[in-house]
């Protein structure tokens, strides 16, 4: 074993462990989205669309999570994490 398969090695489990978070990520992402009305992905495109027209920022930094109870109450959610001033 030389001294480069070492460095090799340890850089493809680090890239490892960097895609099955990702994907986690998107599998939570998806699932907090399976009960959510049809309008849903459209609305939230809209509101980062009126967000943008006052302050720059990326789609990542805004989450929308519509929550429903027992109660048929509906609950939308946004949190945006706004650039530092």
């Amino acid at each position: 074993m030389s001294l480069l398969d070492y460095f090799r090695s340890n850089k493809k489990s680090s890239t490892a462990v960097t895609a099955k978070e990702r994907l986690q990520i998107i599998v939570a992402h998806q699932r907090g989205e399976r009960g959510a009305p049809d309008y849903f992905p459209l609305m939230k495109q809209e509101i980062i669309e009126v967000i943008r027209k006052y302050v720059q920022i990326s789609p990542d930094q805004v989450s929308v999570q519509l929550e429903q109870n027992d109660d048929n109450i509906s609950v939308l959610e946004l949190n945006v994490t706004l650039p530092d001033r």
